[in-house]
């Protein structure tokens, strides 16, 4: 089989995306692919979502933060970014997406606009209504680990 002559040969773009999420949240490669795709689906049609064939290249999560690398169709752009936004929960967890650049090249998106996509967070222990509650704290941001769940806060820092 013959290769297309280059100028009929696909174009991609490259999606670098922050992730967020809970620090015990166990979302694997598979599962965050999948919920692309029905994002893709749902929101884009069949013929939509062929047309931006969204698929998963890059992706690591740890600490409930990460980023992911995704393809997509050029021209396609608005289409998958508008898919992305739908995704919202990933295997029954909340899970935070924003787009930080569009690339021509997965190591252009990966180096450019993700640097290192799992930032260390530090274990703590914070007093948050009269109780001291274990808590993990990255880039300014704290999830505490209360009783009936997750609380997500920010840091207040007084002397």
């Amino acid at each position: 089989m013959k290769h297309l002559p280059k100028h009929l040969q696909p174009r991609w773009r490259y999606l670098a995306v922050a992730l967020e999420t809970w620090p015990d949240a166990e979302i694997g490669r598979r599962a965050f692919q999948r919920e692309l795709w029905y994002a893709g689906q749902n929101l884009l049609g069949d013929p939509g979502s062929a047309d931006a064939d969204l698929r998963l290249l890059r992706y690591r999560l740890e600490d409930g933060a990460g980023g992911a690398v995704v393809r997509a169709r050029r021209g396609e752009v608005e289409a998958a970014r508008a898919a992305l936004a739908c995704v919202d929960e990933v295997n029954g967890h909340p899970v935070g997406l924003r787009v930080t650049g569009v690339s021509g090249s997965v190591a252009g998106a990966s180096e450019s606009y993700l640097g290192d996509p799992a930032p260390n967070s530090e274990l703590r222990e914070v007093a948050f209504e009269g109780a001291d509650l274990p808590a993990h704290r990255r880039h300014g941001v704290v999830d505490i680990e209360a009783p009936a769940g997750w609380l997500g806060a920010t840091v207040n820092e007084t002397d």
